[in-house]
């Protein structure tokens, strides 16, 4: 940790040190908010859950959370302080981790700062907040997936706009490979253990069974499993990048 440490408050508040830390957050509490209140009719549900809430968050996060890792290694390269970044005494995974861990800390500031949404749903009603504190768990870990998957993309590019819609691409393919359009195509013709493996890959499928409340180490092992493999390849990749 003595050389992630350094990187991770580095990069930290160099999300601070600019507006674009502030614009995002309140681009995804708005967006959280609407969403929950308006496109999701919250109070005609006559339900006090946070149901409809945690029900956006994997399409939110499909394009909110590629915004934040489209500039982990695009930036560094378009402004040619990889090298520099690089040169620091301190192993590359090590320059990984703390880039890719900031983000993910930056990423759980704004879902935390959507608190009072569950402080309203207890003043109307008495929600289960064991479910409440899953689905959180849950939704962090599902951003950390899809920043992994980000930031990999992000270094095999230096153009950002590219390592967005990537990245967008890629997260949807995790998101939809469990949903019942995909599964009920490849049921049609595929053995049922291959539909079994493609519903098993779907991002969706794992955050549904957290957010029922129930925390499977399967279903945490698939998120971290995730995170492990994409942030392995970002380490190749940026090593490539290196050697070239």
């Amino acid at each position: 940790m003595k050389y992630v440490w350094p990187i991770f408050r580095r990069e930290f508040a160099a999300y601070f040190a600019t507006p674009l830390a502030y614009v995002f957050i309140v681009i995804f509490l708005f967006a959280m908010g609407a969403f929950t209140f308006y496109v999701g009719r919250f109070y005609d549900n006559g339900q006090a859950d946070l149901t409809v809430f945690f029900g956006y968050h994997p399409w939110l996060y499909l394009f909110l959370v590629p915004a934040i890792a489209m500039r982990l290694w695009a930036e560094e390269r378009k402004t040619g302080t990889m090298e520099l970044l690089l040169t620091l005494p301190a192993p590359l995974w090590a320059s990984v981790a703390g880039k890719y861990l900031a983000a993910w800390a930056f990423t759980g500031v704004a879902l935390a700062l959507t608190f009072p949404i569950w402080i309203t749903v207890n003043y109307l009603g008495s929600p289960d907040n064991g479910v409440i504190v899953a689905s959180y768990i849950g939704s962090f870990l599902m951003a950390g997936g899809y920043l992994a998957i980000g930031a990999c993309i992000s270094a095999t590019t230096g153009n950002q706009v590219i390592a967005f819609v990537v990245s967008v691409v890629v997260c949807f393919l995790f998101t939809i490979s469990g949903a019942p359009l995909v599964l009920d195509f490849f049921r049609a013709w595929a053995p049922l253990p291959l539909v079994t493996a493609i519903s098993s890959f779907s991002v969706l499928t794992h955050f549904a069974a957290i957010s029922q409340g129930v925390i499977d180490l399967r279903d945490v092992v698939y998120f971290l499993s995730l995170i492990a493999l994409f942030l392995t390849a970002n380490v190749a990749v940026v090593d490539l990048k290196k050697a070239g």
